[in-house]
């Protein structure tokens, strides 16, 4: 199959460079032998297609990815902000298991374009929006993982500013303040920054090693943590045995929806440029087993085993201790401390840089690829992540929920629908590899903007984030909403930005479908 495209009605007519893609049998897309892109503005080699021969990751590096990255702290509080709405633990991991498999579906069909063209997100992403259109979902998605990196990093210093505490003695803890915090604080989080950076600077192979052995590690670690609470209660406390405050009836199903699209949500981000991971890997197959066996199973899993060392805890000091370093800092030996220590270490890097720097770091490179590669995109997000002050955003938490989380997290889900709509009902998973780095191609549309996508999803996220609102008058919304009217729709915004989206870009490209194939 040659690069040639026809004349679209929505941009000039693609040029005609003497390159080939050629299909395997397995459904694997990759350049001719011998053939490479011609010197473009839109390409270097991190956003270029990996070669068939460097697509390796298996079944297992998939579900290792996915184990590493829901092994965190904020994964192990999920079950707790449930419990406190009134649920109680079965329907909690009830809730959790469901929206986990709900979000799944996205992250397999966004998935797809990766391991068969070997393109990551933002490349993916210029098929539908257009060449210079993609950098609008791309720098959408990389303000939401700067956002978290930094606030991870942080809540990462401070789990190992804790422990550390806890086997120096008070003097670690009283260091001089600077800023409102003790030295000592800001030397653990800036020592954990560099570290994480160090990781991810020598590129994705680097990051697949890790997670092979960092999720079962954070995963055994987790199960000696229930154990040790296990053996000091005796069994379980009274927290299983609590009833639910809302039953099983109408009060339940107001609460469940609205903390079902949050634990859709809580992964939403990776639905869209989970392409950054499958463009490595061997196959389908190898992808849709491995994020299947990884995600549903491993937060569900996760939050069953929260419910189980919380119930331990309340048995055991007499109060729910639903935050895994305040338990392990319980601890009364040196052992103890330093085995949590490097659990929360390994748990949070692993879950930080695969999620919130990998993006970015493509994301970054796509706007400006002859300036930016994967590596200086990764110190990018660094910098950005320090820059935004997250100590300023976990001590103000309506600024990040309502800001960085409702809003930018409302317009993810509206950017999977044009994706999905365009991948597999447009194109019906067909692409030019060419085109999707050359200017004057079938994916330059006007001007390098599909401005029927700028449509799509303009009105999906108006749809889902137009109604957002701030309980008790708490965050920058007005209580009834930025539009009154569309308040209803707030609770279920990555939902009814994903639906919108998908169905009004698929009415506007029906016309060009047959010039676009």
């Amino acid at each position: 199959m040659t690069d040639t495209a026809p004349a679209s009605p929505l941009g000039p007519p693609a040029p005609s460079p003497e390159i080939h893609q050629v299909g395997h049998p397995d459904g694997r897309v990759e350049l001719a032998e011998g053939t490479r892109l011609p010197d473009s503005p839109f390409a270097n080699a991190d956003l270029q297609p990996v070669p068939v021969a460097d697509r390796h990751w298996t079944t297992y590096n998939f579900t290792a990815l996915w184990v590493g990255m829901a092994h965190n702290i904020p994964s192990w509080t999920l079950a707790s902000g449930l419990v406190a709405l009134g649920m109680d633990w079965k329907q909690a991991v009830l809730t959790i298991g469901l929206g986990n498999i709900i979000v799944l579906l996205p992250m397999l069909l966004t998935g797809h374009a990766g391991p068969k063209y070997g393109i990551p997100f933002p490349v993916l992403a210029r098929a539908s929006f257009g060449l210079r259109g993609a950098n609008l979902p791309a720098l959408v998605r990389a303000a939401v993982a700067c956002a978290w990196f930094g606030i991870q990093t942080w809540i990462g210093g401070q789990g190992i500013y804790i422990l550390l505490g806890k086997m120096f003695g008070g003097g670690w803890e009283d260091a001089a303040p600077i800023g409102g915090y003790p030295w000592t604080l800001w030397l653990c989080f800036f020592a954990f920054w560099v570290f994480e950076l160090a990781v991810i600077y020598r590129g994705m192979e680097t990051l697949r090693r890790f997670e092979n052995w960092a999720g079962p590690i954070v995963l055994v670690g987790a199960g000696v943590l229930l154990w040790w609470v296990a053996d000091a209660a005796g069994g379980f406390g009274p927290l299983l045995d609590q009833p639910s405050s809302l039953g099983w009836g109408a009060d339940f199903w107001k609460v469940f929806f609205p903390a079902l699209m949050g634990m859709i949500g809580f992964w939403a981000t990776l639905s869209l440029n989970i392409p950054d991971f499958t463009r490595f890997g061997k196959g389908q197959r190898a992808q849709v087993w491995g994020q299947t066996l990884g995600l549903p199973t491993t937060m569900t899993l996760f939050a069953l085993l929260s419910v189980l060392v919380t119930s331990g805890s309340q048995a055991v000091y007499g109060e729910p201790i639903w935050d895994p370093v305040a338990l392990a800092g319980k601890a009364d030996n040196a052992f103890g401390l330093l085995f949590a220590l490097m659990m929360v270490l390994i748990a949070t890097i692993s879950a930080n840089i695969a999620a919130n720097v990998v993006s970015p770091a493509y994301d970054l490179a796509n706007l400006a690829p002859r300036f930016i590669n994967f590596r200086t995109g990764a110190l990018i997000t660094g910098v950005v992540g320090i820059v935004i002050m997250p100590w300023k955003l976990i001590a103000t938490p309506e600024l990040y929920i309502f800001t960085w989380l409702g809003v930018v997290g409302g317009l993810l889900g509206t950017v999977a629908g044009i994706l999905i709509a365009d991948y597999w009902i447009v194109r019906r998973t067909v692409l030019d590899l060419t085109d999707l780095y050359l200017p004057g191609g079938r994916y330059w549309y006007t001007g390098g903007w599909n401005l029927r996508a700028l449509l799509a999803f303009g009105v999906g996220g108006l749809l889902a984030v137009g109604g957002s609102h701030s309980a008790a008058g708490k965050g920058p919304f007005p209580e009834d909403g930025l539009i009154p009217f569309l308040r209803p729709l707030a609770d279920y915004g990555w939902a009814v930005g994903l639906t919108a989206s998908l169905l009004l870009y698929t009415l506007l490209m029906r016309r060009t479908r047959s010039s676009l194939r």
